[in-house]
């Protein structure tokens, strides 16, 4: 029982340095293209087009929802806020990585507004679950939001004081959403990537509080 409750412990708690795996030099095989769109899943992306990290939960779910979403050019499945390098799904789910799963999604802002991307993250999911999202529980299923500009991180800031008091009018608890400058992504293994296009009735756990997210116009502007 102890042993159980220990490993339970990690997965709760982020990995203190010198504590996560080691990981490896060389990146994990993935796709090289989207299985739906069939664009290139990796940079470089046509000019004029802006990228974003979301930590949802589960990752399966979330890709889908944003692939979904006109305006977007590209997504992908990967790990990112933690520390071992070239991670693999095995060893994020032991917790021992301090990776989130996330999805990149990279967008024509011409199209669709970021704005409107703050608004699928903050409604498809709880941000107010720590580490969990429903019955997926650790650390590798935190809510994040990784930006890559000042413009984003502002606007994200932003949204997320709003629905903040949007909740706690509701009667929710407060966010833990991670917010911060994208760190390091790594790709997830070809069988993740658009998982849910290829499993149509594979596992899909999101779900939001129900309480509607307005972003600011100031963010916006």
């Amino acid at each position: 029982m102890f042993f159980l409750s220990d490993m339970l412990n990690k997965k709760l708690h982020l990995p203190k340095p010198g504590e996560a795996l080691p990981g490896r030099d060389r990146a994990m095989p993935t796709a090289a293209k989207h299985f739906v769109s069939k664009r290139p899943i990796k940079a470089p992306f046509p000019d004029g087009l802006e990228t974003a990290y979301f930590g949802m939960g589960c990752f399966w779910g979330a890709e889908r929802l944003f692939w979904q979403t006109p305006g977007v050019y590209v997504t992908a499945v990967g790990y990112a806020g933690g520390a071992t390098p070239n991670p693999t799904y095995q060893e994020t789910c032991t917790g021992m990585t301090g990776h989130a799963e996330v999805v990149i999604v990279v967008y024509d802002p011409k199209e669709v507004s970021f704005a409107t991307l703050l608004k699928i993250f903050w409604e498809s999911h709880d941000p107010t679950q720590g580490m969990r999202q429903g019955n997926d529980v650790g650390t590798t299923y935190r809510s994040t939001l990784y930006t890559t500009t000042d413009a984003q991180l502002a606007e994200a800031l932003a949204s997320r004081d709003a629905y903040a008091a949007a909740l706690k009018s509701a009667g929710q608890q407060k966010i833990t959403t991670e917010i911060e400058p994208a760190p390091a992504f790594y790709y997830a293994e070809d069988e993740h990537q658009q998982y849910l296009a290829k499993n149509p009735y594979g596992y899909c756990g999101l779900k939001g509080t129900g309480v509607a997210c307005t972003i600011p116009a100031a963010a916006t502007a």
